[in-house]
């Protein structure tokens, strides 16, 4: 069975919350990070995305990077200040982005669970990628960045967290984008109670988002097991910082695509190419309905396609749109064969609304942008409990948590 375990969690300043708190490092590039920190120097950007303190142009692995993460956390563990709470907790976290409200619990995960396949993958990772932050994560001793997870929802849980949203918050704040974090410490005995329930009616744990980071606790608790002679399992390194949401409560967005060129296509061939197996007919926007079909933005028209075979007949990975997609056009038309490796194309998350993607194909840096009907938690589930792996980037997982509210050192 599943386990989140109550820790000694690392805390900003009640004051200072909001200022420390900072989007996920992976979901803006340097110049998106600079700028988001530039007049904020507590910000936990200056930590998860350290180049900016640095000459421009440096390479993001450089030894230089690392060092400056950890001279940054120590120095916001020292200014904010950033202290460890005394108790082993459990805290409930709440994020609400308009309408949308979804209520999960921070705790540690265990790596061996990971390893064992208790929390379940539906991605593959990249090896550049799980260097980076195990690289990241050993450089602090601390795991700062939340994975994402999801499990089936389960009443029992839901009744105890719901008793906890009636207690004084530790933090509560809307950030800069509009969405509201709210954090309560949840008692050591209730905390407790909890993991128990983890424990004993929750079987598996999802990663929605954090393969990565989840994949660099791996390997953190891996490094660091030889290196303790009195070995146990149960040391701090052996687990990791998580939030877990029920899956009733979350809500996915499109991940689009954008390509650079049509594989030496002219517009009129690609279409006539495409109207093989889709049927195609103009649109008046980017907005994608249902699942099935996908949209897609070539020469200042939107297109629709619509696929001719029988969806019926395919896998559950064949089914999903992005696998259409890759399968049918990426792959065979435009020459994407690994989209995880080509620089042939970039993905775009749906928070940035399908306007973005008439801004890339307009200004020219692409050729042509799609459009997709966003995956959902039952097939991510689904494909997961199969053992099977999606395409890359096949979900936009919005709210997106905050780095820097609660860290799990090690």
């Amino acid at each position: 069975m599943a386990e989140l375990l109550p820790f000694h969690g690392l805390l900003p300043s009640k004051e200072r919350a909001s200022l420390v708190a900072a989007v996920p490092y992976d979901v803006v590039n340097s110049q998106e990070a600079a700028e988001l920190a530039k007049d904020n120097s507590y910000s936990f950007l200056h930590v998860s995305r350290p180049e900016i303190d640095l000459p421009d142009g440096i390479d993001l692995h450089d030894d230089k990077v690392y060092r400056q993460a950890g001279e940054a956390f120590r120095r916001l563990c020292r200014e904010v200040p950033l202290t460890q709470d005394p108790g082993k907790h459990l805290y409930v976290y709440q994020l609400q982005m308009g309408d949308q409200v979804q209520t999960g619990i921070i705790g540690a995960a265990s790596a061996a669970e990971y390893k064992s396949g208790i929390i379940k993958k539906h991605e593959k990772t990249r090896q550049d990628k799980e260097d980076d932050r195990t690289r990241h994560v050993m450089e602090l001793r601390s795991h700062t960045g939340p994975a994402f997870f999801t499990y089936r929802a389960n009443a029992k849980i839901d009744e105890l967290v719901k008793k906890e949203l009636t207690r004084d918050p530790l933090f509560n704040f809307t950030a800069a984008d509009g969405i509201r974090h709210t954090i309560w410490r949840i008692d050591e005995a209730n905390s407790e109670k909890l993991a128990g329930l983890f424990r004993r009616d929750v079987p598996v744990f999802y990663i929605a988002d954090g393969h990565h980071r989840s994949a660099a606790a791996a390997r953190t608790a891996a490094e660091c097991a030889p290196k303790n002679p009195h070995h146990t399992g149960k040391e701090d390194y052996n687990y990791f910082l998580t939030v877990a949401f029920p899956a009733n409560q979350l809500k996915i967005l499109p991940y689009n695509r954008a390509v650079r060129t049509l594989n030496g296509h002219t517009p009129a061939v690609f279409l006539t190419m495409l109207g093989e197996k889709f049927k195609i007919s103009p649109a008046n926007d980017g907005e994608v309905a249902k699942p099935g079909k996908f949209k897609f933005y070539l020469a200042h028209c939107w297109y629709l396609a619509k696929p001719k075979f029988d969806l019926s007949k395919l896998n559950v990975i064949e089914q999903l749109d992005v696998s259409i997609l890759q399968d049918n056009v990426l792959a065979p038309l435009l020459g994407i064969d690994d989209p995880r490796t080509s620089k042939e194309i970039d993905f775009i998350g749906g928070i940035r609304g399908t306007k973005e993607l008439v801004k890339l194909v307009d200004s020219k840096q692409y050729a042509i942008a799609f459009s997709m009907h966003a995956t959902t938690v039952d097939q991510l589930m689904a494909i997961a409990d199969a053992g099977e792996i999606m395409p890359p980037k096949s979900t936009w997982f919005e709210p997106k948590l905050r780095d820097g509210l609660v860290s799990h050192n090690f």
